[in-house]
């Protein structure tokens, strides 16, 4: 079976096939456009390659989002007859969130909760999901409607900070940790006047902003989850919202809850694939393009102990914005100046965090967290903030990557070397790109940004 998605941002394709999901790809990683909102075609083409079973699933709807769309005097964002695959069926942008969310989790029953910007008409919706007789089955039991957003709320803000909407809300969010939640009425206001177009706030600091926005997100999502756990302990979230690995963490605290680690719109594709096949899939985050080359990790460590930043693309491709090891650049973090060496190479703005990958075994020594966090969804309080300053934030905290001894990535030997070797399990990784620009993909990716960063890519 194959999902899709395209037209809006974020165009990906998955194919699902006795139970496993074989692959699951970002157009962008192959046509190197941002945020490409059109399916590549050697992303379609592996796509059908791959799939055993007729299927073709759209994750949404296209004449009910023309009609959102003409009656808000909106340009139509695409045209069905331009799709790049022919789709035997589709289904609702919602419920395409909500069965990637279920249908890849631990949970047999669940309430599915689903925040972004807009699909259809829907821009927050809560759904019940079981297994009958092996048979995933949904039920809507509340939502949303355009032109209330919580996504569009946060998007528009973000454009007023002057970053880039459905885009750069992850650098909105970090700025919040700089400022003072001293702004909240005038950022309610902003919430229920649907001026999606952009916030008019005056003169501001933005920073304050960004912490009050995450105050009022924490509140909102709060009230939709309390709502949503009437009808399951377990919790499934889905959405673009759902990468705000802040407000998660508030969230987590309260309730069993699950994260797919592609949350967005391109998770709608895999999300399509799962209701087409309509059982649980067994789940990895490793499911992309696979370079399937030897890697050392004593080379690795080696490089690392003489202070280089390095790359490591190896194995499948990781399935979502943030890079877990495949696809990574790795530091050193017992230095604060790695974040310099970083940026210079990556282009960031210098405020911005890093996120440490640790061994899970040891993740509890050095933070204040449960046992696991494998996808960077969420962000714990360093208890040893002098040994690793290099991946914490000014506020303390780090959005951690904890590595289990299952994992199907190299970064665990890698960890597992390093560890042996200095004492410390934890390794600075940020994802193997420069801002502005997709991940690397394939090993021809891999040659060209050693030649043009020079970082070794192993």
């Amino acid at each position: 079976m194959i999902g899709f998605a395209e037209g809006f941002h974020d165009a990906a394709v998955a194919v699902v096939n006795n139970g496993k999901i074989c692959y699951a790809a970002h157009s962008e990683r192959y046509s190197k456009i941002k945020h490409d909102k059109h399916l590549d075609l050697t992303a379609a083409s592996t796509a059908l390659l791959i799939s055993t079973d007729g299927k073709i699933a759209f994750y949404e709807r296209p004449w009910l989002k023309r009609t959102r769309q003409f009656f808000a005097g909106q340009k139509a964002w695409y045209r069905p007859r331009n799709l790049s695959l022919q789709p035997t069926e589709y289904h609702s942008h919602h419920k395409s969130h909500a069965a990637a969310a279920f249908q890849t989790s631990p949970f047999e029953q669940a309430a599915c909760v689903v925040v972004d910007s807009i699909g259809e008409w829907d821009t927050t919706s809560i759904w019940t999901a079981e297994y009958k007789d092996g048979k995933a089955v949904y039920k809507k039991r509340w939502s949303q409607w355009y032109p209330q957003s919580i996504g569009l709320w946060y998007s528009a803000l973000t454009k007023w900070a002057g970053l880039r909407p459905l885009d750069e809300e992850y650098i909105f969010m970090g700025m919040a940790a700089f400022g003072n939640p001293v702004n909240m009425n005038v950022v309610e206001r902003q919430l229920h006047k649907n001026n999606h177009k952009g916030a008019r706030l005056g003169d501001y600091d933005k920073c304050d902003i960004a912490k009050s926005a995450e105050r009022i997100l924490q509140l909102e999502l709060n009230n939709i989850f309390a709502r949503a756990s009437t009808y399951s302990k377990n919790i499934c979230y889905g959405g673009g919202v759902a990468l705000n690995c802040v407000v998660n963490t508030g969230l987590r605290e309260m309730y069993n809850m699950w994260i797919m680690p592609c949350p967005g719109d391109a998770g709608g594709a895999l999300g399509a694939a799962c209701l087409a096949y309509g059982k649980k899939v067994a789940f990895s985050p490793y499911l992309g393009y696979n370079i399937q080359k030897f890697c050392d990790p004593r080379r690795v460590v080696d490089a690392l102990l003489e202070k280089r930043v390095v790359g490591v693309a190896n194995g499948r491709a990781e399935f979502g914005p943030r890079a877990l090891g495949n696809r990574s650049l790795l530091a050193d973090p017992r230095q604060a100046e790695t974040k310099d060496l970083v940026n210079n190479i990556k282009k960031r703005d210098l405020f911005r965090p890093f996120a440490p990958a640790i061994l899970e075994e040891h993740c509890q020594d050095y933070f204040d967290m449960p046992k696991q966090s494998r996808y960077m969804s969420y962000v714990y309080k360093c208890k040893q903030p002098r040994a690793i300053p290099a991946c914490i934030h000014v506020d303390g905290s780090a959005r951690v990557q904890t590595v289990p001894k299952d994992s199907d990535s190299i970064l665990r030997p890698i960890l597992e070397c390093w560890y042996e070797r200095t004492g410390c399990p934890v390794l600075l990784n940020t994802s193997l790109n420069i801002k502005g620009k997709p991940m690397v993909n394939t090993i021809q990716d891999a040659k060209l940004f050693e030649e043009k960063y020079d970082v070794t890519v192993f």
